[in-house]
């Protein structure tokens, strides 16, 4: 469809550039100088609006100003925040303001469309209750797939190209991130939709069952054995076999599977002869394969086989502009399903929390924390309260019941070296200076120059110290550490691979 989507930015080079991005996307564009010019488009268009794209820093009426006025205007228009930091601080800001979403400047015209596509989606209010994950039986497409994030729009992009041939897939990632609806996904889009999709998770079966369950067995073949089993290969015949956690095969059956892979075919237990089969394999883990392969408990030649094609897909603390999505899209389709009276809202306060959390279960921790709050849930929207158990994991977060909920620093933690909360940055909310100010906390997150013997440190030594605290402050958001570095994502992750440095825990054996 064809949007109406309001640019308020007092760049008028920024102006121009989105307008153009604007127009091939096919919307039509309309432009404003600050958030009091805005609010006079407001009133002029009436309810032609659908989308507003707003610059935070502008003089007049500023981006924070401009969401308080739309908020007593009671306006429902979607709002896409534009921002130059990336931050935890700029996004409970803007969240805890009612912004729909947010896009880091430079802002690509990949990640703007994605935005406008989901903000539109919501505003349209279609009632397909599209969900993060369909259910099992569902066929999924990419389009099923609820994402705004540049990192996951690489993912999918991968995806879409696997699905275009036979090639095996090995998708990498922790537990919870979504691995099976991608495989699914691929399974849609390719050659052999609509043939069976069978699902396996190598991990959940017994060791001395693994081969029979995959491959099948005949009637007497062993103890117990007292009817025929189709195995799971036959099963998927024609389709998509999708191995779940294959690092947890056996070292027995991997022999097996590579020949299935090599050959197409497989030894039911207790059959005579092989029997041919045509399965698309996906597989998925979330350990790292090669190093299981140093030590031993993967097979090397088999690795080779089906890592042909690898997919990493990141965790949710990766990629944070997918969580107002994915809350959002998560609170329709269970407030469908519990056909609760009216729809339900997530208060701004709420989002926030969500946004700032990392999730260490991922998507589906996600969602089993939006389905406990929807389904304990006793006003018109989900608010902080709803969600106790984040809340006490968040350092400085508490919720108040007049309030709602409160930071008890506005401004970003500042973060020692070790890991530990020296002292938040800026003042309270009273305009006093925060407590716990003094100059020997303050030095806390300083590198130092000289080593223990008064001796300059070496370059390499400083370098990798501070690519472990930026990792650290800006939560391992990886384009946001690069630009605040001075340097290219390649270079990054280059150095990273160089110095040793687990991003998820940059800290972890820091000198």
């Amino acid at each position: 469809m064809t949007a109406h989507i309001l640019v308020i930015d007092d760049d008028p080079v920024q102006r121009r550039l989105l307008k153009n991005m604007i127009e091939r996307s096919g919307h039509v564009p309309h432009m404003a100088e600050n958030g009091r010019d805005g609010l006079d488009v407001l009133d002029r268009k009436g309810g032609l609006i659908n989308v507003i794209l707003l610059d935070l820093m502008m003089p007049e009426m500023n981006g924070s100003a401009f969401l308080d006025a739309l908020a007593e205007r009671e306006a429902t228009i979607p709002v896409i925040v534009q921002t130059g930091q990336g931050g935890i601080e700029t996004v409970v800001s803007a969240m805890r303001a009612g912004a729909f979403d947010f896009v880091v400047k430079p802002v690509s015209p990949e990640r703007l469309a994605t935005a406008v596509g989901n903000a539109l989606k919501m505003d349209q209010r279609d009632g397909r209750n599209r969900s993060g994950r369909s259910r099992r039986t569902e066929t999924v497409h990419f389009e099923d797939i609820v994402s705004a994030s540049p990192e996951m729009a690489r993912v999918l992009e991968l995806a879409r190209r696997a699905a275009q041939s036979n090639i095996p897939v090995v998708l990498e990632g922790e537990s919870g991130v979504g691995k099976e609806m991608v495989a699914r996904a691929i399974q849609a889009s390719g050659d052999r939709a609509g043939k069976p999709f069978v699902t396996v998770n190598c991990g959940a079966i017994p060791h001395n069952l693994v081969e029979s369950i995959l491959f099948g067995h005949e009637k007497g073949a062993f103890t117990g054995a007292t009817e025929r089993h189709t195995g799971k290969f036959a099963e998927a015949d024609g389709g998509t076999l999708f191995l779940d956690e294959i690092g947890d095969l056996p070292l027995d059956v991997q022999v097996k599977l590579l020949r299935a892979v090599q050959q197409g075919e497989i030894e039911t237990i207790g059959a005579r002869f092989p029997q041919k089969v045509n399965v698309r394999l996906i597989s998925a883990t979330n350990r790292d394969l090669i190093q299981e392969v140093r030590e031993g408990r993967f097979r090397e030649d088999l690795y080779y086989r089906l890592n042909v094609f690898p997919i990493t897909i990141p965790a949710l603390r990766r990629r944070k502009e997918d969580i107002p999505v994915l809350v959002r899209a998560f609170v329709q389709r269970i407030a469908g399903e519990q056909r609760l009276a009216s729809p339900l809202a997530v208060s701004a306060d709420a989002m926030a929390l969500l946004t700032a959390y990392d999730w260490p279960g991922n998507i589906r921790q996600l969602e089993n924390a939006i389905f406990r709050a929807v389904v304990l849930s006793q006003g018109a929207e989900l608010v902080a309260a709803d969600f106790p158990q984040i809340a006490a994991q968040m350092p400085g977060y508490s919720v108040l019941e007049e309030s709602g909920a409160t930071w008890t620093s506005a401004k970003a933690l500042r973060v020692s070296v070790s890991g530990e909360r020296i002292a938040s940055s800026g003042h309270d909310e009273d305009g006093s200076e925060s407590a716990g100010q003094s100059a020997s906390q303050s030095e806390g997150n300083a590198i130092s120059s000289v080593d223990r013997g008064g001796h300059v440190r070496r370059l390499a030594d400083v370098e990798e110290e501070l690519i472990r605290f930026a990792l650290k402050f800006y939560h391992g958001q990886m384009s946001q550490v690069a630009r605040k570095l001075g340097i290219g994502r390649s270079t990054l992750y280059r150095k990273l691979k160089d110095y040793g440095i687990d991003p998820d825990h940059p800290l972890k054996d820091a000198a």
